[in-house]
């Protein structure tokens, strides 16, 4: 079997752009506090930083959006652009899947700084899907680092891979803390 024609799941916050660091820097300048003083390893929703509940990170990350650019300023996660553009020659097809449409009334804000990030940083995709229910997307193999989703995808049989973080260390294999992992990964599943 061959990854030619395979339809690549792939989340971008966490897994191609630095959501997490990127972040850590906003939230610093939000609470008044040294960078430094923010661990980076986190958990879902970032209490490790004084988020104290949803409204909480809520407020920070509407701030992050539409204040300081998260979505177009996110650094890139290494090896991205590389061994997604390599899937892409070899005839997959990548798909980018990403829930950043969840706050109200910044939408046209958060869609065209996802596109402009894409473009800056010349990742390939075919395909641009803001929706939440990722498994209704329909992809061969998907590759998220939301422990919500993955577990979602895989009680859906749906083959996933973990992109490994401090938010999802208990979320067992497959697991790949590199690009290079997940190409190698994808490349064992789609030929097994």
């Amino acid at each position: 079997m061959s990854i030619q024609g395979k339809i690549i799941g792939v989340d971008l916050d966490g897994v191609c752009a630095d959501f997490y660091g990127r972040m850590r820097e906003i939230a610093a300048e939000w609470f008044e506090r040294r960078v430094e003083d923010l661990p980076t390893k986190v958990s879902y929703r970032l209490p490790e930083w004084g988020i104290k509940d949803l409204d909480h990170y809520l407020s920070l990350h509407r701030f992050a959006v539409t204040q300081r650019g998260l979505f177009e300023t996110c650094q890139m996660i290494p090896g991205a652009r590389r061994y997604l553009r390599l899937l892409s020659d070899e005839g997959a097809r990548i798909r980018i899947i990403t829930h950043r449409l969840f706050i109200h009334y910044f939408h046209r804000t958060a869609v065209s700084q996802t596109i402009d990030w894409l473009d800056h940083y010349g990742i390939p995709y075919w395909d641009l899907c803001f929706m939440q229910e990722k498994d209704e997307v329909g992809a061969d193999i998907y590759v998220d680092d939301s422990p919500k989703n993955v577990e979602r995808l895989r009680a859906k049989n749906l083959n996933t891979i973990c992109f490994a973080n401090s938010t999802n260390i208990d979320v067992g294999p497959p697991r790949a803390s590199s690009w290079k992992e997940v190409y190698e990964l994808l490349h064992k599943q789609v030929d097994s």
